[in-house]
């Protein structure tokens, strides 16, 4: 049995493969994507106010359709609603098959691609490679929490700009 179809018993559908062509665009433009999202990040901090007037719950809906439908083409972006292509070298982890947030697994091939789907690149060695381009190596180190379920289809932009605002 192939691990893709390990829970195929159970009804669950086995995801398609990713997109990759501008997944891996994006891992080898990204310093120059992180400038553009740190400048990002500043006009989400300063549209704070106006975001916390008009009621964050209010633009949740609206807010996570723009940042699905960017993010989902440039990173393939899975929308797990915590964020971490910053500390990923812009390689979503959520894209592994086998959902790791803090690192590869011990089936990474030697060519550097994936256990479970050898036609794919690794996940993790994308995000090594994107860490380096933006000088961020060390932020591969950095221990994601475990992915809560709940946060799913929710904008990490929002959750950015107020725990920035809040900080």
């Amino acid at each position: 049995m192939r691990p893709e179809d390990a829970f195929a018993h159970r009804g669950v559908a086995r995801r398609p493969l990713p997109r990759r062509s501008l997944r891996l665009w994006s891992v080898r433009h990204s310093r120059g994507l992180a400038a553009v999202y740190r400048a990002f990040e500043r006009v989400l901090r300063g549209l704070h106010p106006m975001f916390r007037r008009i009621g964050y719950a209010r633009l949740e809906g609206p807010v996570a359709s723009i940042e699905r439908a960017v993010k989902e083409r440039i990173f393939d972006c899975r929308m797990c609603g915590q964020c971490v292509l910053s500390s990923t070298g812009l390689s979503c982890p959520m894209n592994c098959p086998k959902g790791l947030r803090n690192g590869p697994c011990g089936g990474v091939r030697a060519n550097g691609t994936c256990e479970v789907h050898p036609e794919m690149p690794c996940v993790w060695v994308q995000a090594f490679a994107g860490a380096e381009r933006m000088g961020a190596v060390a932020a591969l180190g950095q221990v994601q929490n475990p992915v809560d379920h709940r946060r799913a289809g929710k904008s990490s932009w929002l959750e950015a700009a107020q725990k920035h605002a809040a900080s």
